[in-house]
């Protein structure tokens, strides 16, 4: 493995909006060599003409060469191709203009012959008189959807364009229904998303919103960034014109080519890729990155996996966990506290092993994860990651069924199985409606609809205390899970996991009439209660509706929406 720099979004004079059209192929070559760039894709405005003319000026050359024809200056020229490309992987691409104006990358082998890309452009419903004209303009016809999924079935790298930016799938402030959103970036044909603020830090970057935390985006996407450059070199008059290589991205591969650019993109190790800086400028951290961000729905830490003291189990459990609900890393050998010493794995390469053997052995159905160790602080720390299984439910020696809750990991009850199960058997017997897209299933059936009124919806992460029953002289409660919305039915304070036990206990000890309660109210829209857990603001929150209530506990951050925001004091986006 080795850390190679890409620049994925280059454009060409092919484009007709390329801003120094004098430009030669082999200069864009030559700038990508001085930037140090192994990999680059020329993607200009849905057309693989600038591609295509490259590939046939080489071509014509070799045929002057093979006439023993070639004038001196053409010779030279030759020999500068030649030694590039064995330098610079050159791979061919379009960048797609869907509807709502939204822009996609389509990137291939150079094994793809031109004439295929050029039949995909007509299957999008590019006219066949334009397919060289490089307009950015040209009247999109195809949905996004389409799209991405036309351009997978021909093998090709789908990338959502400057997708947190204009022309971008994830926009702020574009007029398309949040479920819509949802499609577009959680699509399974989608394999990246192309952002601008990559090497932007917090939790309101666009890497941050698609880490797989946000209980409506729950599938973690890859994060990269491209250069989308229209010139050469930077603009010295207006900085946000960049060149080639401006603005570029460093990948973990074990070779260049298409194929482990492509098997990257397709992995679920989001570690390989960071923004590329100068060197003047710190290597992105994405370990210690982890830590700061800490604990939470797709992360977990374990300073130890001994068996002693049911640490291995633990670990194990966890995984489970990860694979019953969306996927997830462990990190053993380390905490995640940035501030604690590392504590590392002895024997890394044994223990590495022997947990391997254990989810193997222990874990079923047979679970494919992936095992690496890094150097940290001079020690040896385990990384696990866990996919997303595709046949739930998975279970822990035959019967113990886990799941994960924020930064929880908790036995699964029975409505929560019957969940599970039902997410197995969509995988085999495909479900004809529409589903709720935060178990991910159908995202392509959403229409373009503007979003419904989100005033009067619940908060997105938490739980909410449906109903008290008092059968026995012992309470049951009824539970949601406000991340994916499923309801679970005869929970007791004993059974109850964390954060369960916590919202049963808050709710029993509010009085009875409701306005004796300390509660900040803003319209029907109240704040029990604010404090900090796990590194996260969270709260307690409830919602006047009619003559009832409802009551919402554990609410972090990324389950606040709408007039909630105002409530809590959250900025609007």
């Amino acid at each position: 493995m080795q850390w190679y720099i890409v620049d994925l979004h280059t454009h060409t004079p092919a484009s007709a909006d390329y801003q120094q059209p004098e430009i030669q192929f082999i200069d864009l070559l030559l700038r990508a060599e001085a930037r140090n760039i192994a990999i680059i894709a020329l993607t200009d405005h849905n057309t693989v003409a600038g591609y295509k003319r490259m590939q046939e000026e080489i071509q014509q050359l070799e045929l002057l060469e093979k006439l023993k024809r070639l004038l001196p200056e053409e010779e030279i020229q030759l020999r500068e191709y030649r030694r590039l490309l064995q330098k610079i992987l050159v791979l061919p691409g379009f960048e797609f203009t869907a509807t709502f104006g939204f822009h996609i990358l389509s990137i291939f082998s150079p094994d793809k012959p031109v004439r295929e890309i050029e039949h995909l452009l007509i299957d999008l419903r590019i006219p066949t008189d334009q397919l060289d004209s490089g307009s950015a303009t040209i009247g999109a016809s195809s949905d996004v959807l389409t799209a991405y999924r036309l351009i997978a079935e021909a093998g090709g790298l789908v990338i959502a364009a400057h997708a947190n930016s204009n022309n971008g799938i994830a926009m702020r402030g574009f007029p398309i229904g949040g479920q819509t959103k949802i499609a577009y970036t959680q699509d399974k044909n989608l394999h990246a998303l192309e952002v601008t603020d990559l090497d932007q830090k917090g939790s309101r970057s666009t890497a941050a919103f698609f880490n797989g935390t946000k209980p409506e985006y729950p599938r973690r996407m890859h994060c990269i960034q491209g250069s989308d450059s229209h010139r050469l070199t930077i603009d010295p008059l207006h900085k946000k014109n960049l060149g080639v290589g401006d603005r570029a991205t460093d990948v973990l591969l074990p070779e260049v080519s298409f194929e482990a650019l492509y098997e990257l993109f397709t992995s679920h190790d989001f570690a390989r890729t960071r923004p590329h800086r100068h060197k003047e400028e710190p290597v992105y951290d994405f370990i210690r990155a982890a830590r700061e961000e800490g604990a939470n729905i797709v992360q977990a830490f374990h300073e130890s996996m001994a068996v002693r003291g049911g640490k291995r189990y633990a670990v194990l459990a966890d995984i489970c966990a990860f694979a019953n609900t969306n996927g997830g890393t462990l990190y053993i050998g380390i905490s995640d506290n940035p501030q604690k010493p590392v504590v590392g794995i002895l024997d890394a390469e044994q223990s590495m092993a022997s947990l391997e053997k254990e989810i193997s052995d222990r874990i079923s159905p047979l679970l494919q994860c992936t095992l690496d160790l890094h150097d940290v602080a001079g020690k040896k720390i385990l990384r696990v990651l866990v996919p997303r299984g595709e046949d739930p439910p998975y279970a822990v020696d035959q019967n113990k069924i886990y799941v994960r809750a924020e930064a929880e990991t908790g036995m699964a009850v029975r409505d929560e199985i019957v969940e599970l199960v039902k997410r197995g058997l969509s995988y085999i017997i495909p479900i004809q409606e529409p589903m709720h897209p935060a178990v991910g299933e159908n995202l392509s059936m959403i229409s373009q609809t503007v979003d419904e009124d989100e005033q009067e919806t619940p908060p997105r992460t938490g739980v909410e205390v449906v109903a008290v029953h008092y059968l026995t002289d012992l309470p049951t409660y009824t539970m949601r899970d406000l991340r994916n919305g499923n309801v679970v039915k005869n929970v007791t304070l004993k059974s109850a996991r964390r954060l369960w036990h916590y919202a049963i206990t808050s709710h029993a000890n509010l009085p009875e009439d409701i306005s004796k309660a300390n509660i900040v109210w803003q319209g029907d829209f109240g704040l029990i209660r604010r404090y900090k857990q796990d590194k996260k603001e969270r709260y307690d929150l409830i919602q006047r509706t009619g003559s009832s209530y409802r009551y919402y506990f554990g609410v972090t951050e990324d389950g606040i929406h709408g007039a909630w925001k105002q409530l809590v004091g959250q900025e609007e986006d």
